[in-house]
């Protein structure tokens, strides 16, 4: 059953419907215990905040920040500010001071709720140049905070403002009086290309979002679903809240790094990711398997292509398996997979939704053949997340990005360009109606700046028309797309493609340094440092021999000719990647002109 009501009063409804049952697991900050609270506490600690930001004078709409991690008080404050029907603008925990100081004065933010040390230190550098921020609250005790900072306060003091509800009476008022239209959140999009734009996301399009989402998701409240990405990501906050609505109970996963050991100790049945994760999960586990005896490669490699004939050849175009073919798989299913499975933690594994960016064809393929559910979708932030998804149980495609949900209305355009248009479509972006109406066409329908095709009722991704490139031979080159097959090599960690008016197609290449290091080791190649490492000829002659045996499927003027290992990680600080960790190509090739303009030297 979904409670699908105003989110003003949707974790009180909840809590009405499932009392003391377990609804959040979670850590401390910098504890390692795993701790849980019921739907009960939640909501009274909800109504707390709710009190406490009307006794500090927050209006009808206004807007508060929450710079953070992933926490319990993070979906605290959202509740408790839906509460009163104030507006949350939700900050990435590695936002830098530039894009912190943007928001805040854009949204002309009073409260500013943080996480750590290191959003407090960054929100206090920037208080001066902010001429609306009147407070910080911390979520973590163990912050110190700056004794020249008389506004600042710990969350368990702000909660005494709001100890024992006095101002509930006005905080009913106000939740009767809350409307569809009112705004919940404001989420700045870091953006690939330029200065955050605030997305504005109406309680109707949360509304509209759940309950189309409701009809092809099925969460339920037996799953145990892991929070991994950030709440400020949309996929991550639409998911997030969705299963809530259906009553499962949240792993709250403040830490992204850790998220495998999180895993391993709490068992999530369900999680949403981006195909990174995957990537990552495909890479250790080939890796593992590389390194066994010659009978376990033997087996497992078998335990795959029976998995991949079984789950892709017959159950994802809703055939029925032969009866000889189910009966192997099932074995293997108990033995070989489970034994992954229980690697993963995901031993009671349901389905994993998986968005963000191009899923590689190899990856999906191989999650689907040890059993795992892979719910591959398509969103935006302006669309509240899902587009389009796979349907669990039913017939997929790889290769598509899923179904439509109910209530999106999608046509393509002449030139390739996906359009939207539906309830779960934003209104426009906060303070800017230059870039809202450049944003939809004459007759309203949202431009997503994807390429894509509809076939046989489920959606095709070709590209990104903002990052479609030409080559100087004239030749159109999809950058992601021959990134999306390259990542899937144990050796690349990340990988940005170069061919915009060039010859060929070159790549600036982030390497796994230590991978790198342990072949270097093995081979005999003498190294002092990184920069040695990545200019080594014999450890350029074994990357270029594994990324020709990747890209052997592409169109010869597709192919990578020159590639370039980078000795260092690419850099949030020095702009290279957004907060969602998507590269900024035109920073990279500012950045990086010297190496990119050597790999097109003659030779």
């Amino acid at each position: 059953m979904q409670i699908n009501s105003h989110m003003s009063v949707l974790i009180h409804d909840l809590a009405k419907q499932y009392g003391d049952r377990e609804m959040l697991i979670y850590q401390d900050f910098g504890g390692k215990e795993w701790k849980s609270l019921s739907w009960n506490q939640v909501s009274q600690t909800a109504m707390q905040v709710s009190n406490a930001l009307l006794n500090l004078g927050v209006k009808v709409q206004e807007s508060i920040g929450i710079f953070s991690q992933n926490s319990v008080q993070y979906l605290e404050c959202d509740f408790g500010a839906w509460g009163i029907r104030a507006v949350t603008i939700p900050f990435y925990a590695t936002s830098s001071e530039q894009q912190i100081q943007f928001m805040i004065n854009d949204a002309k933010i009073r409260f500013l709720f943080v996480g750590e040390q290191e959003q407090y230190d960054r929100a206090r550098r920037v208080v001066s140049l902010c001429p609306t921020l009147e407070r910080i609250i911390v979520f973590d005790p163990l912050v110190h905070i700056s004794s020249h900072d008389p506004n600042a306060l710990y969350f368990s003091d702000f909660l005494k403002l709001g100890e024992n509800l006095p101002r509930q009476t006005e905080v009913e008022t106000r939740q009767k009086e809350a409307s569809f239209d009112d705004i919940a959140n404001i989420l700045y999009t870091s953006g690939t290309t330029g200065d955050s734009k605030g997305v504005i996301l109406p309680h109707s399009q949360f509304h509209a979002a759940f309950e189309a989402n409701n009809k092809c998701v099925p969460v339920n409240e037996k799953d145990r679903v892991m929070n991994f990405l950030p709440y400020t990501h949309i996929f991550e906050r639409g998911w997030a809240l969705l299963s809530l609505t259906k009553g499962a109970t949240m792993i709250v996963n403040t830490h992204p790094q850790e998220v495998q050991q999180s895993m391993r100790e709490t068992h999530p049945t369900c999680m949403s990711s981006v195909p990174r994760f995957w990537e990552k999960v495909y890479m250790g586990v080939m890796d593992k398997i590389e390194h066994s005896s010659a009978v376990q490669r033997k087996l497992f490699k078998h335990a795959l292509a029976v998995g991949r004939k079984h789950n892709i050849e017959y159950l994802s175009l809703g055939k029925k398996p032969p009866m000889a073919l189910h009966l192997e798989y099932e074995m293997l299913n108990r033995t070989v997979f489970s034994l992954v499975r229980k690697e993963l933690g995901l031993e009671n594994a349901h389905f994993f939704p998986t968005a963000g960016a191009a899923v590689s064809p190899y990856v999906e393929e191989f999650v689907h053949s040890i059993g795992i559910n892979m719910i591959v979708g398509y969103g935006l932030t302006e669309s509240l997340a899902t587009v389009s998804c796979d349907h669990l149980g039913e017939p997929y495609t790889v290769g598509s990005v899923g179904q439509p949900i109910e209530g999106i209305d999608i046509k393509v355009s002449e030139e390739g360009e996906i359009l939207l248009k539906g309830p779960t479509i934003t209104p426009g972006y906060y303070n800017r109606e230059d870039l809202t109406k450049a944003a939809f066409t004459e007759d309203g329908y949202f431009k997503t700046g994807d390429a894509g095709y509809l076939k046989d009722g489920e959606l095709f991704l070709t590209e990104r028309i903002k990052d479609l490139f030409k080559t100087s031979n004239g030749k159109y080159i999809a950058p992601q797309m021959i990134e999306s097959k390259l990542l899937v090599d144990k050796y690349i960690d990340q990988i940005c493609i170069v061919a915009d008016q060039r010859k060929f197609v070159s790549a600036l290449i982030v390497p796994v340094y230590a991978l790198l290091e342990e072949y270097a080791r093995a081979h005999n190649i003498p190294f002092e440092s990184r920069e040695q490492l990545c200019a080594d000829p014999q450890i350029l002659e074994m990357m270029k021999e594994r990324i020709d045996t990747l890209q052997q499927q592409l169109a010869h003027y597709e192919q990578v000719k020159r590639f370039t290992l980078l000795p260092h990680h690419l850099s949030m600080e020095k702009g290279e990647l957004t907060n969602t960790l998507k590269i900024r190509r035109r920073v990279l090739y500012d950045n990086y002109k010297a190496e990119i303009d050597k790999m097109y030297e003659e030779s």
